[in-house]
């Protein structure tokens, strides 16, 4: 059964699957890594969920202030072993009932088009897309989404 927990970003099991995710990125994303790595830092994320399988932190996703009425989801990510088991699914649901609580009203992500589990997952979820927000409009190999709380 999986447990989820929140937190913060300072927590030692968010920073380790942090790592692993940015370690997954840097080959998925290719030359354009450093482009998507500069807004991906830790640091302004107040709120995080982790996944925990038996004890071990298997996922984490969160969430950050994008405008007073928007919530942006980030970082993301399950281990290859708690893939295809709902892990990601479930961390979503609590980001976005974490999001209300908050007082959004909405919740916007962007995602590597390449991202194929992703995207579906967030189709999944109730996320439309919509056009590539701030820093990336113009970017052909984004994709973002939205969705109403």
């Amino acid at each position: 059964m999986i447990a989820l927990k929140r937190t913060t970003s300072k927590h030692p099991d968010f920073i380790i699957l942090n790592k692993l995710l940015d370690k997954e990125l840097t080959i998925r994303d290719g030359d354009e890594h450093d482009f998507f790595d500069q807004y991906n830092k830790i640091d302004a994320i107040k709120h995080v969920v982790l996944a925990y399988d038996n004890g071990e932190a298997i996922g984490c996703g969160a969430i950050k202030d994008f405008d007073e009425e928007t919530a942006e989801i980030k970082r993301m990510f399950v281990l290859p072993s708690g893939r295809g088991k709902k892990v990601a699914t479930t961390i979503l649901s609590e980001l976005e009932s974490w999001a209300r609580e908050l007082g959004y009203k909405k919740c916007i992500l962007e995602t590597g088009i390449t991202f194929k589990d992703a995207i579906g997952l967030y189709y999944k979820a109730g996320y439309e897309v919509i056009p590539n927000y701030g820093q990336y409009s113009g970017i052909k190999n984004s994709v973002c989404f939205c969705k109403s709380l």
